[in-house]
C-alpha cells in the first residue's frame, strides 16, 4: 500500500469559500474533544476484555468486543509525531550504536544527525549525506527506511520539518522562498562537504537552492544532488494529482482548504493547510484498501494473530500521523510547481531573482523515478537534466526503477536492493576533495564509471558500450571504488 501521496488534495466538490474553510479546523477540534469520553470508555472496555482473569477474554464474544473497542479508539485518535526507532546499524560487519542529535534549528525546521558511535573509524570513506524530507503532510519519519538504508555507508543528516500548528504566529511566515533559504543555510552549516538527496516535493526547492548558490558563486554547493520522484516538470505525463491542481487553480485551494489554527495549539490563528484535510485526501485516494486493512485488523485481533495486528498498528501509526503546512508555503508551491510550471518554463523566482538551473556546473546530478509512480509521473524528475545543460554530461545520470510506485522510489525492498546501492555508488564516485575535477572530461568519465552507473550522455553524445538505448542505468564492470 503506497503511503506517499504527497501533494494530494481532498476531492471536495463545489466552492465552499470562507464559510466552509474558516471554521472547519475549529469544528474538528470540538469534535475531537467531544469524543474524548467515548474514546476513554472504549479503551477501558478493551482492557477489560483483554484481562486474563476475565472469563470472557477467552471467548469469541469477548475477543470481538475488545477488537471493536480498539478499532474505535484507533480510528478517533490523534496520532503524534512518531519516534525514529533507529538505535543501531551494521557498518562493515560491526554493529554500531546510533544517536539522533539535533545539530541545527530554525522555527520551522530542525536538522537531525544520525551519529554513529564508532569504536574504530572505518577505512572506507563515509560521505556526508543530507536528506531533504518532504514537507507535504507526513513527518520526516516517513523516510525511516531511507535513512536506515544509507546509514551503513554514510554520515546521514535529515531535515525534520515542524508542524505549523506548533509554531507561534510571532515566528513569522514560512513560504517557498523561506524553504529554499533553509536549504541554503543547512548546506552552509555542513560546509559544502555534503551530498544532497531530495525526496519528492523538495526536488524543486533543492534544485532552486543549488541554482541560486551557483549563481552567487557560493563555495558551499553540495558535491552531488539526487532528485527522487520529484515534480520538476508536471507537464510530463501528468498524474491525477497534477491535473487536479492545474484544473482547480490556487484560488480554489485558498478558499476551500486554508483555515486558521484554533486554540489551544501554540500556532493559534496561523493560516495553515491542516493535516486532517491532507489525511482525508490521502485516504480517499485508496479508500477501499484502507477499509479492507481495518477489516483485516479486526479479524486478526479476534483470531489472536498478534504479528499481523502489530504490523497494521506500526503502519497506521506512521500513516495517520500528519502535520499542518503553513498556508503561504502550500499555496506558493501549488502555484509555482503545479499551476504555472514556473521552473521548467524559466519563470521561477527566489527573493525576486530568477532561478537559473542552467548555471549549475559544479554539482553532479542523479535522478530516480519509479515505473508505476502515480504521484510524480515518469519523466517529471528526469526533466531536471534538460534544465541543467552545463553539468558535464558524464556527471548526469538517470535511473528508472521497474515495478515500483511512488513509495517504492525511496522505501521498501527494491529500494534497499536496487536503488540505494546505486545512489551510494554515485555519491562515492563524487566524493573528491578538489572540485576542479569537474573541469576534466576524462576524469569525469572515470568518476561516472566508478559509480557503476551509465551517464545520461557521454562527451560525444553517444551511449557507452554495453548500455541500453533508453536512459536507465545499466550495471557494468567498474574501475573505481564500489560499496557493494
Amino acid at each position: 500500500m503506497a503511503i506517499g501521496e504527497f501533494g494530494g488534495a481532498p476531492p471536495l466538490t463545489g466552492y465552499g469559500g470562507l464559510a466552509l474553510s474558516a471554521p472547519m479546523y475549529w469544528f474538528y477540534e470540538m469534535n475531537y474533544a467531544a469524543l474524548n469520553p467515548a474514546r476513554a470508555l472504549a479503551d477501558a472496555t478493551r482492557l477489560f476484555f483483554k484481562n486474563p482473569i476475565n472469563p470472557f477474554t477467552h471467548t469469541t464474544l469477548g475477543k470481538s468486543i475488545a477488537a471493536a473497542a480498539e478499532l474505535f479508539e484507533r480510528s478517533t485518535r490523534r496520532y503524534s509525531r512518531p519516534d525514529w526507532g533507529i538505535t543501531a546499524t551494521m557498518v562493515g560487519g560491526q554493529r554500531v550504536p546510533i544517536h539522533v542529535q539535533e545539530v541545527w534549528q530554525r522555527p520551522f525546521c530542525r536538522l537531525l544527525r544520525f551519529e554513529r558511535a564508532f569504536d574504530h573509524m572505518p577505512r572506507r570513506p563515509q560521505p556526508r549525506m543530507l536528506i531533504v524530507a518532504p514537507m507535504s503532510g507526513h513527518f520526516a519519519t516517513l523516510l525511516r527506511g531511507t535513512v536506515e538504508a544509507f546509514l551503513p555507508n554514510h554520515d546521514v543528516y535529515i531535515t525534520d520539518w515542524a508542524d505549523a500548528r506548533t509554531v507561534p504566529l510571532a515566528e513569522g511566515r514560512f513560504d517557498l522562498d523561506d524553504y529554499i533559504d533553509y536549504v541554503v543555510s543547512i548546506l552552509h552549516f555542513l560546509g559544502g562537504d555534503a551530498h544532497v538527496i531530495a525526496v519528492c516535493q523538495p526536488s524543486v526547492p533543492v534544485l532552486a537552492a543549488v541554482a541560486a548558490m551557483e549563481t552567487n558563486g557560493d563555495p558551499y554547493v553540495p558535491r552531488s544532488m539526487v532528485l527522487m520522484g520529484g515534480p520538476i516538470d508536471t507537464r510530463v505525463n501528468p498524474t491525477v494529482v497534477n491535473k487536479l491542481a492545474e484544473a482547480r487553480g490556487v484560488e480554489w485551494f485558498q478558499r476551500n482548504v486554508i483555515t486558521k489554527v484554533p486554540f489551544p495549539h501554540a500556532g493559534v490563528m496561523r493560516d495553515v493547510y491542516p493535516g486532517f484535510l491532507q489525511l482525508h485526501g490521502f485516504v480517499s485516494m485508496n479508500l477501499d484498501r484502507h477499509i479492507e486493512a481495518h477489516r483485516n485488523l479486526f479479524k486478526h485481533l479476534v483470531e489472536g494473530d498478534g504479528d499481523s495486528a502489530q504490523k497494521h498498528r506500526e503502519f497506521y501509526d506512521e500513516y495517520l500521523a500528519v502535520m499542518d503546512l503553513a498556508a503561504e508555503f502550500y499555496l506558493q508551491t501549488v502555484d509555482t510547481v503545479f499551476v504555472r510550471h514556473a521552473l521548467p518554463k524559466g519563470q521561477m523566482t527566489h527573493r525576486g531573482h530568477r532561478v537559473h538551473p542552467e548555471r549549475i556546473k559544479r554539482v553532479a546530478l542523479l535522478t530516480v523515478e519509479g515505473e508505476h509512480d502515480d504521484i510524480s509521473g515518469v519523466g517529471q524528475t528526469k526533466a531536471a537534466h534538460d534544465l541543467c545543460p552545463n553539468i558535464p554530461d558524464n556527471l548526469k545520470a538517470h535511473w528508472l526503477q521497474p515495478t515500483v510506485g511512488h513509495y517504492g522510489v525511496f522505501n521498501g525492498s527494491r529500494f534497499r536492493a536496487e536503488i540505494a546501492p546505486r545512489i551510494s555508488d554515485f555519491i562515492l564516485s563524487n566524493e573528491l576533495p578538489d572540485r576542479s575535477y569537474y573541469k576534466g572530461a576524462a576524469l569525469a568519465e572515470s568518476s561516472a564509471e566508478s559509480a557503476n552507473i551509465v551517464p545520461l550522455n557521454n562527451a560525444k553524445g553517444k551511449r557507452p558500450n554495453g548500455a541500453r538505448d533508453d536512459d536507465s542505468l545499466e550495471p557494468r564492470p567498474t574501475r573505481g571504488p564500489r560499496l557493494l
